[in-house]
């Protein structure tokens, strides 16, 4: 069985893809039985499309490729703490376990509470929290000069 820091590695490999196409430096995968079914990155400015979180384009390809709406038996690996709107489709996707980075306590969906979530969501944090949160300073860095 593969770790949490493997799969969050993998996380980062997609922050790594957002950044290089000038967007928010955030990763997300999906894995179900031990293998990644879905890959995404922040698309915000691709799309020009607010709701294209790295989070929600990992969903649509996880259902896609699972052929169901219901991601139960799946964790979410992503490179910071969701979003309300994330943590919402999270919930309606019914997505067993959510894995972060970082923290967003700015606009991360704990500001709002656990409730968001699906009450048999499991959520684990900080799973290499320094690298996801060097990503998004060192991106941020960039863009300020």
């Amino acid at each position: 069985m593969m770790s949490d820091e493997h799969f969050m590695k993998e996380a980062i490999k997609e922050a790594k893809k957002a950044m290089l196409r000038d967007e928010v430096p955030v990763g997300a995968i999906i894995v179900c039985n031990g293998e990644i079914v879905a890959r995404a990155h922040n698309l915000t400015e691709t799309l020009n499309d607010a709701t294209a979180h790295a989070e929600m384009q990992a969903f649509t390809a996880a259902e896609n490729q699972m052929g169901s709406k219901y991601l139960t038996g799946c964790t979410l690996y992503v490179t910071i703490e969701p979003c309300p709107m994330c943590a919402g489709a999270a919930y309606w996707t019914q997505v067993s376990r959510i894995v972060y980075g970082a923290e967003d306590t700015k606009k991360g969906f704990l500001s709002q509470g656990l409730d968001l979530l699906h009450p048999k969501t499991k959520l684990s944090s900080g799973i290499m929290e320094d690298a996801c949160s060097n990503l998004l300073i060192d991106y941020f860095k960039q863009k300020r000069k």
